[in-house]
């Protein structure tokens, strides 16, 4: 019996959180749930997931070893208090691309960017609602051929509203139309490609194009913004 004790005491030792028999992990359970939430995206903050985010706080150094083991990048925003992961780059190795990236429209990657605008001008700390409607009225630019006929137009602006909704970029609010941006958004893109993707827009705009703008671009959104399944932690 005391040699029984003394081996089970030598295994709890060993591994102080195990959760079943098997278990060699070494990551306490609220990390490794923080760590489930952060591979299924979109991403983890405080406001949502407020002790997985306070249990990536304590073990994010350890978080972010394991993500590293996977090729996985982990970026966080202290102030906005959120945190995603993505594939890493290196520019001398050829990389393994892990998590999955989305190709957007061209109507949606203008919503994106519109999206992104708002939030960043408004006072940082708060909540950033907007209504559907508003963005349908911005993006009237965008119409294209579909300028004569409102009620395609309306669809194809919805069909991208709900496509971002999906990935997590705009969550529902209580009233219906109204959605919260989400915070994540102002590292989607870098600084160079948002130059670059604003500038291509704006000519687009003041010249009318004409050609259908609704086909595909290769305008791509990073893995943390392109989960299978939007899902909280329970």
């Amino acid at each position: 019996m005391n040699d029984l004790a003394t081996d089970t005491t030598d295994d709890e030792a060993a591994a102080p959180h195990r959760l079943w028999a098997s278990d060699t992990g070494t990551l306490r359970e609220p990390s490794r749930r923080a760590l489930v939430q952060l591979l299924r995206g979109p991403y983890l903050s405080a406001g949502r997931h407020g002790h997985l985010w306070n249990a990536l706080l304590n073990d994010e150094q350890q978080i972010r070893s394991r993500l590293a083991d996977l090729f996985l990048d982990l970026v966080t925003d202290q102030q906005g208090q959120f945190a995603f992961v993505r594939n890493a780059e290196s520019p001398d190795t050829d990389l393994p691309k892990v998590m999955r990236t989305a190709t957007l429209t061209f109507l949606d990657t203008a919503m994106l960017l519109h999206l992104r605008q708002l939030l960043l001008r408004a006072d940082s700390g708060e909540a950033t609602i907007v209504g559907q409607d508003e963005i349908t009225d911005q993006l009237q630019v965008y119409s294209g051929r579909d300028g004569a006929d409102p009620a395609g137009f309306a669809r194809r602006v919805n069909a991208s509203w709900m496509k971002l909704t999906r990935y997590g970029i705009i969550a529902p609010t209580s009233t219906e139309g109204r959605s919260v941006i989400s915070p994540v958004l102002r590292l989607v893109f870098d600084a160079q490609q948002i130059t670059a993707v604003q500038a291509e827009y704006a000519r687009i705009a003041a010249i009318a194009e004409e050609e259908d703008p609704s086909a595909d671009d290769d305008t791509v959104i990073d893995p943390a913004h392109a989960p299978t399944e939007h899902e909280e932690d329970r």
